[in-house]
């Protein structure tokens, strides 16, 4: 990430570099935080809502769930569950009404450490919270606009990176360790990347169902020793255990079924193609996808009664000139924001895919696509906003310099997210009494002091400056602020949050990355 023949920030007394840290230090982050209410952009009527239901009610007893195998059919055919006449997994309406009735309707991801508390994300009741996740198979590289493998150092780093960055809320997985092939030392080591560089709640996926019990003693290590996990979980973790349309991903499915019995949150997404896996029209597709998430919402719920969920209905959109996924556009924002408005209709978690963007660099197509999926997806209020944070080449790649981006995007999202609030005191009669007749302004005025940290977001790398300050200061765009905004923190925050356990973690656990890499930039 350190690029040595890059120009020199301005270090003068003037430069932007001393504004943004003035900034930092006197505005922080007090105008917006994580799980503000979203809600208010509904797409769909009450009415949508209801006949979505009902046709997702009768797809599920009718047409019912295909690559079924034992262990699943042994758990919910004796619970009320039903195999019809194409051999397929059904749920009668009756059954899923009474699911639902009393499936959970919320769940806490816990922080650790320092952050404990304070930074604990609570899903519930349209509560808005950014979560990285995407699992991208590259990295880009600013300096030559391009893209390389991504490996396990890339996990550490986008992680530490966010662990800086204060509008994301959740870790996740961000790209592939690449580098590392076998399966258990894969997941392992993603794992203990993603908990050395943040104490932030994360979610996470497995290969396989047996890594989730050598996984959970990692969570333990890094939580304050044995037991420590289940007490306050901090990760959640899931996959896709649906292939559309209506098949069982196995391996993805043992994996929920292993985290339902251990009644921990049941993290998953469920993303069929409008045109390819799901029907080209967007009513189509979100009948099918809210069927899909209902399954599995029915299945955890016949193994643990009221283990917690995430209705993750994550609709994605082709583009059928190529048949090719596509995760920008006002299509992909508005079934996304309709699936988030499903998952509120029956009262449970939410998360979605938002942010997708199609483009291959920060540029104005990436602004447009980022702006509209993000901002639609908050407003509809879901709980989760995942792949938020850097994703980039419609999921093939994620970017360091992105990744600060979306992160300011998010401050002013939750600003919108916040609202306008009106009182006495913000409507201000009598300061705009006394303004008006003397001096003339607000500026300096104690009431305007008072509410210049809370009441404004102040962006860091949007540029606000004079047109001729700007041209003095190196004419910089937003890709160069974000590279230099990313290395800042990628030369200078190195933290291993497993502390004192790490030896114990090395001798348990085949970790590739060595301490002392851990402690440097990356060549």
């Amino acid at each position: 990430m350190v690029d040595s023949s890059s120009k020199p920030r301005r270090r003068n007394g003037g430069g932007r570099a001393n504004r943004i840290a003035a900034q930092q230090a006197t505005t922080g982050n007090e105008a917006v935080r994580g799980g503000l209410s979203g809600g208010r952009y509904r797409p769909l009527s009450d009415l949508d809502m209801e006949n979505i239901n009902q046709a997702a009610l009768t797809i599920l007893e009718n047409t019912g769930l295909a690559d079924h195998f034992q262990e699943l059919l042994d758990i919910v055919l004796p619970k009320g569950a039903f195999l019809n006449a194409h051999d397929r997994l059904c749920f009668p309406r009756a059954l899923m009404e009474d699911i639902l009735a009393g499936a959970a309707k919320e769940f806490y991801v816990h922080a650790r450490g320092e952050r404990a508390g304070k930074d604990d994300m609570h899903c519930t009741a349209e509560s808005v919270y950014f979560a990285n996740s995407g699992t991208a198979v590259t990295t880009f590289d600013a300096k030559n606009k391009s893209y390389r493998p991504s490996d396990l150092r890339d996990i550490y780093d986008f992680t530490r990176l966010v662990d800086r960055l204060e509008n994301i809320h959740m870790l996740g997985d961000t790209v592939l360790a690449t580098d590392v092939v076998d399966d258990f030392a894969h997941d392992m080591n993603t794992v203990y990347a993603i908990l050395a560089g943040s104490q932030k709640p994360a979610c996470i996926t497995f290969r396989d169902r047996s890594h989730i019990a050598p996984a959970i003693r990692l969570f333990d290590h890094a939580s304050g020793g044995e037991g420590s996990f289940m007490k306050k979980p901090s990760v959640i973790f899931g996959g896709c255990p649906i292939v559309s349309p209506l098949r069982i991903g196995r391996e993805n499915m043992e994996i929920m079924i292993d985290t339902a019995k251990l009644g921990l949150t049941v993290d998953l997404a469920v993303p069929p193609q409008a045109g390819a896996t799901a029907p080209a029209t967007l009513a189509g597709t979100l009948v099918q996808t809210v069927a899909e998430t209902l399954a599995c919402v029915a299945i955890v719920n016949l193994i643990s009664p009221g283990c917690p969920i995430c209705f993750a209905a994550w609709p994605f959109i082709t583009d059928l000139r190529s048949g090719s996924f596509t995760g920008g556009g006002g299509e992909q924002a508005l079934i996304g924001a309709a699936a988030i408005q499903m998952g509120n209709y029956y009262g449970l978690p939410t998360s979605v895919g938002a942010g997708m963007t199609d483009a291959k660099i920060p540029d104005a197509q990436y602004g447009l696509e980022k702006a509209l999926t993000f901002t639609l997806a908050a407003h509809a209020g879901a709980n989760r906003l995942c792949e938020f944070g850097g994703m980039i080449g419609s999921l093939m790649g994620c970017s360091f310099e992105s990744m600060v981006i979306d992160n300011e995007a998010g401050g002013m999202i939750l600003r919108s997210l916040r609202g306008i609030e009106v009182s006495d005191e913000t409507m201000a009669i009598d300061v705009i009494h006394q303004c008006a007749i003397d001096p003339g302004h607000f500026l300096g005025n104690p009431h305007t002091l008072n509410y210049m940290s809370t009441e404004f977001v102040y962006p860091q790398l949007l540029d606000r400056e004079r047109s001729d300050t700007w041209e003095k200061e190196g004419k910089t765009d937003l890709l160069e602020r974000a590279r230099q905004s990313a290395d800042a923190i990628l030369t200078a925050h190195f933290p291993n949050y497993f502390g004192a356990a790490d030896t114990q973690v090395r001798q348990e656990f085949p970790i590739v990355l060595s301490a002392d890499e851990m402690m440097k930039p990356r060549s």
